[in-house]
């Protein structure tokens, strides 16, 4: 896990290393200090001259001076190392995710992907930063706060000696049975995060449903539940405070009246009050030490799980990869289907395409018809290696798509879907994601064809309008119509679209299939489609049914021989037909 996560910090060794020799310096400064003092209270004791003390004096403000120096770039260095640590980290997880195949997203689930690139690297980043700074401060301050007692108070110390072993038992203790507490948080902040998301995302269907209050007592119970377990970890990480404070204080008292006694009556080990008052100071510093030590132990025990879901990302390898010597070009848009069989988990029970077999020639258009629950964009999911069959092949130019380079091949096959996204940002800046270069001409044409242009030149921004994320601010059927632009701006050899005229009315949908005919005749078009009228006028249409394709042919075809195609087409002349003409 270590070896994963350090390879983030990248850039920011140098600071990383330099925190803890900082931090090195500035400990023994300290430490030094109550050395020195104690030295000028017996001198003062002595009945030194003025001189002494004027040299002792400016030796201390130098050390302090010196210390606050070193203190203050330990902690510049530390907050740019951990900083750019957490931003390595959380850029190497995003550029992970980018590459991850639909299997690998369906596997963590976009919220728990949400939490570890949020939550969780910030706990990591806190960790870090107090391992180079505090972890590497408070053990130094330890030794060498011990090793100046020992040198100032002799056997005295040997009370600490006592205080540390029953202190870490207490820390271990703590740590065994919070540790288990927060893996299970961390999950259940999945659970709550992806509440939020399936809430956000469907607040028109909660409020026209009016089930505001249902999410929102669904919502507590979630955040409650998260609530109880924090509440519990905490409960036991704060029992460490107080065991702390005792054991230290305990120890401090020990020093305060034993030392006392021993000034005093010079009996036992009969300490000086110069060692008296070092061993005060030392007993404090090593008080402050324990407390932050206790501190970095709750953090990193907090962090650990965190750090594990962090790897967990960073460590899955991609279940779909280009070969070695992959092909970079697609001869054409032809499409073969060979005895393919796929199921989206190896434990899933059934297949949901099975035995599939289609050749589709280069420049077709391919209709695909069938009932919810059919496959039909299983199928076409496969053309782009969005997913990997499960047995035969599919080939696209002849060639078998898994011999591709994956991003050579999604490059020359286009898919719309039904609920594309928009991004924020104006219009052109959502159609070259088609294509980057594409000049103003080709963004024109491509919203003409895709029948666009004409509501974009009644905005007052035209293509220079803004679009809110997600699109919120256009329509259902603007979006589908500017998400087809989008995609004719790769101009790819295969375009498919998979139910993504289904919010444009039947005119406006024609037109669209009009302008492909007539300006892309040499890519091939697959549409998946409801309304029979969105591919009565295609080459073949494919009629699936179970994930297994029950019949091919064109509309004259299929009236003829296939009579769930004609349900289909009667079904809909009859009502939707007559919906549509209103």
């Amino acid at each position: 896990m270590i070896k994963v996560l350090a390879r983030s910090i990248r850039e920011y060794k140098k600071a990383s290393i330099l925190t803890p020799l900082l931090v090195t310096v500035e400990v023994i400064l300290e430490c030094a200090i109550p050395f020195v003092i104690a030295n000028l209270v017996n001198q003062m004791q002595a009945g030194c001259s003025m001189d002494v003390i004027v040299k002792y004096g400016l030796a201390l403000i130098i050390m302090a001076i010196v210390s606050l120096i070193f203190g203050g770039l330990a902690g510049s260095t530390c907050a740019t190392a951990s900083a750019g640590f957490a931003r390595n980290l959380r850029k190497d997880m995003f550029y992970k995710i980018q590459d991850y195949s639909f299997q690998n997203i369906d596997k963590f689930s976009v919220s728990s992907l949400v939490t570890r690139l949020t939550t969780d690297i910030t706990n990591v980043q806190m960790a870090y930063m107090m391992i180079i700074r505090i972890a590497i401060r408070c053990p130094l301050m330890l030794i060498f706060s011990f090793a100046m007692g020992f040198i100032m108070g002799g056997r005295l110390a040997m009370i600490f000696l006592v205080t540390i072993p029953l202190l870490a038992i207490g820390l271990v203790l703590v740590i065994r049975a919070v540790t288990p507490l927060f893996r299970r948080v961390f999950r259940k902040y999945d659970a709550l995060n992806d509440s939020v998301q399936e809430n956000v995302q469907a607040m028109r269907v909660v409020k026209s449903y009016v089930r505001e209050d249902y999410e929102k007592k669904k919502f507590g119970v979630a955040a409650e539940d998260v609530r109880k377990d924090f509440t519990r970890a905490e409960r036991i990480m704060a029992i460490n405070n107080p065991m702390m404070q005792f054991c230290v204080y305990a120890g401090m008292v020990f020093v305060l009246s034993y030392g006392s006694y021993t000034v005093i009556t010079s009996r036992g080990l009969a300490l000086n009050v110069g060692q008296m008052s070092s061993m005060l100071t030392y007993s404090f510093q090593i008080l402050m030490s324990l407390m932050m030590l206790s501190m970095v132990f709750v953090m990193i025990t907090m962090s650990v799980e965190s750090a594990e879901r962090i790897v967990e990302v960073l460590s899955e390898e991609s279940s779909l990869r280009s070969p070695e010597n992959a092909l970079t070009e697609v001869k054409d848009g032809s499409v073969d289907f060979d005895n393919v069989s796929f199921k989206y988990s190896e434990k899933a029970d059934r297949m949901a395409l099975a035995d599939i077999n289609l050749h589709i020639k280069s420049g077709e258009v391919i209709g695909i018809l069938g009932g919810t629950g059919s496959s039909k964009s299983s199928l076409v999911q496969l053309i782009p290696r969005l997913y990997d069959v499960t047995e035969g092949s599919v080939r696209v130019g002849g060639v078998d798509v898994r011999k591709y380079d994956l991003e050579a091949l999604r490059n020359q096959v286009a898919v719309v879907l039904q609920k594309n996204v928009l991004f924020s940002g104006t219009i052109k800046d959502n159609l070259r994601w088609g294509n980057p270069n594409a000049t103003d001409a080709e963004m024109e044409e491509a919203c003409r064809l895709a029948q666009a242009d004409e509501f974009i030149q009644q905005f007052p921004d035209k293509y220079d309008t803004w679009i809110e994320q997600g699109g919120t601010n256009v329509s259902g059927g603007q979006k589908q119509r500017l998400c087809i632009a989008r995609a004719l701006l790769k101009k790819p050899k295969i375009l498919i679209l998979d139910d993504s005229t289904s919010a444009v009315d039947t005119r406006t949908d024609a037109l669209i299939r009009k302008g492909f005919r007539e300006f892309i005749p040499e890519t091939t078009k697959i549409i998946i489609a409801q309304r029979v009228a969105s591919v009565q006028d295609a080459d073949r249409i494919i009629v699936m049914e179970g994930g297994c394709i029950k019949a091919i042919g064109n509309h004259e075809e299929l009236m003829a021989t296939n009579e769930v195609y004609r349900d289909i087409y009667r079904s809909q002349n009859r009502a939707g037909g007559e919906k549509d003409a209103q």
